[in-house]
């Protein structure tokens, strides 16, 4: 498809004069950065009344340490738990509750704390006593509280699409409305990061760690993944999962949560993205009026610690009562090294589509299933990936040895012209599906800003990857893909019962 095509097929808000000289595609981004460092980047598009709207952090779990691990994924849940104004209906009468509650909590901890240890007498019946006092008082304060209040009253302004997920790298909270609602999303946005109450917090705490125990513990991609970046990764914070662990999220306390909020939530480590059909400079002036108002404060310090280099091959065998499966990473560099373009090229040719090498010479011989990818947004080193299902009495290792032989074939053997021509129409395709919604282009444009602080740095990527040689893909394929800087990991199964489903978790 032409660039002119592409355009057309992703409506009129593509800005007349998108296409620069180059050929690169050009979005009309126009941005403000408000009195308190928070960043706003408005897109026009007035196809349809509504707009979709992203407020991301340049805070994940990389931002975490040992002992509140997890602490970025618990604060996403606590941002849906209401404010001063919202989730209550008596917000002055919950107040001394939540100090009993709070004072209650630093007994319990200090009871876990013996309980967990052989240097103490345990005694069980004060931790037990502790614990039913805290859950009256949680009854007690559940009188004033209005479950989902947020929620509902964003559903009942038309919202759709009200969500919010954390990762290694950043937290986003998104939200699609009709048109006239803008102020309304302002309001409420702002209410919550000025204004958050961690109310209902050990009982929210309790429901993370049921979620870990579903999607981690009892999940064979779960398990798999948690026990490759604790693997892969000795230092840098990527070794732990972004859920956290169960350790860590067993004790950690409201003050803690607190404190991190107000560390790393600041206004200039955010970014807020508004796609759709809205006026940028009625963006810029509602954004000041609400958001403006929040105190600037220092901007969180950048994650220092780094991996040193990798000295030979890392393999765990994981029991676990499900099919084998696993994966076999390498490590890649961080976001904006050149050598990243061609290495998203190998997992391209690897794995994309039908035509890709993996499914023409494993799946189609059925041998398995592989998919590859690499890592090119990440904030730290990361890795390329190539994820394995054996089929029916193929081995892991027998999969193990067919991916090997693929990718000793791209540090020998030059791609096509005909592979490479595939790779940039793939990419092509795939970057125009990500820019047919208001909220693709959110993603798209906060993600790049936040990591990168050029919203633009995505595009660029996009003609980067589209200049790749040959050439280029076996040196990178050569220097990264190679057995002393991979890890390999891998479930053995341990029973003959039904074994649980290998869904990929999400948080």
């Amino acid at each position: 498809m032409s660039k002119i095509l592409t355009l057309l097929a992703l409506g009129i808000f593509l800005a007349a004069g998108a296409m620069g000289q180059t050929g690169a595609l050009k979005l009309d981004v126009k941005e403000k950065t408000l009195s308190n460092g928070m960043r706003i980047l408005v897109v026009e598009n007035h196809s349809a009344p509504v707009f979709s709207t992203i407020i991301k952090f340049n805070t994940g779990s990389v931002d975490e340490r040992p002992g509140i691990t997890g602490i970025s994924h618990l604060l996403e849940h606590m941002l849906f738990k209401g404010s001063k104004i919202f989730g209550t209906a008596d917000f002055e009468a919950e107040v001394p509750i939540m100090r009993k509650i709070d004072s209650l909590a630093a007994l319990l901890h200090a009871e876990q704390v013996k309980l967990n240890s052989p240097l103490y007498q345990a005694d069980s019946a004060r931790y037990k006593a502790i614990k039913e006092e805290m859950a009256a008082l949680q009854s007690e304060q559940k009188k004033y509280v209005i479950k989902d209040e947020l929620w509902s009253t964003y559903l009942q302004n038309g919202g759709t699409t009200l969500n919010a997920s954390t990762g290694n790298d950043g937290t986003q909270y998104f939200v699609s409305l009709p048109k006239n609602r803008l102020e309304l999303w302002a309001f409420m946005e702002a209410d919550r990061l000025d204004n958050l109450v961690l109310r209902e917090f050990y009982s929210e705490r309790d429901v993370v760690m049921e979620e870990r125990r579903l999607r981690t513990e009892n999940e064979p991609w779960g398990i798999v993944y948690e026990a490759l970046g604790a693997t892969m990764f000795w230092a840098s914070p990527y070794a732990w999962p972004v859920i956290g662990w169960m350790s860590d999220l067993e004790m950690v306390m409201r003050e803690e949560v607190e404190e991190y909020f107000k560390s790393h939530y600041a206004p200039s480590n955010a970014v807020a993205a508004i796609v759709g059909d809205v006026d940028a400079e009625e963006v810029f002036r509602v954004c000041e009026k609400y958001f403006g108002k929040i105190p600037a404060q220092p901007t969180p310090p950048p994650v220092r610690t780094r991996d040193a280099a990798q000295k030979g091959e890392r393999r765990v065998e994981i029991e676990f009562d499900a099919n084998p499966i696993g994966i076999v990473a390498w490590r890649t560099p961080e976001v904006g090294h050149p050598d990243l373009p061609a290495l998203s090229v190998a997992a391209n040719v690897l794995s994309s589509g039908r035509t890709s090498r993996f499914y023409k010479n494993i799946r189609e011989k059925k041998l398995g299933n592989v998919s590859a990818s690499v890592d090119n947004s990440s904030r730290l080193p990361s890795a390329f990936y190539c994820s394995i299902t054996p089929y029916g009495e193929h081995s892991f290792q027998d999969l193990e040895e067919a991916v090997y032989a693929e990718i000793e074939k791209l540090k020998t053997e030059p791609l096509s012209e005909w592979e490479l021509q595939k790779v940039r129409n793939q990419i092509d395709a795939s970057f125009t599906r990500s820019l047919e919604s208001n909220l693709g282009i959110a993603f798209r444009i906060s993600g790049s800003e936040v990591v990168t602080g050029d919203w633009s740095h995505f595009i660029k990527l996009q003609e980067q990857i589209k200049m790749v040689t040959a050439d280029d893909v076996m040196r990178v394929v050569s220097k990264y893909l190679t057995k002393s800087n991979r890890t390999v990991v891998y479930i053995v199964k341990t029973k003959s019962e039904a074994a649980p489903s290998a869904a990929l978790p999400s948080y």
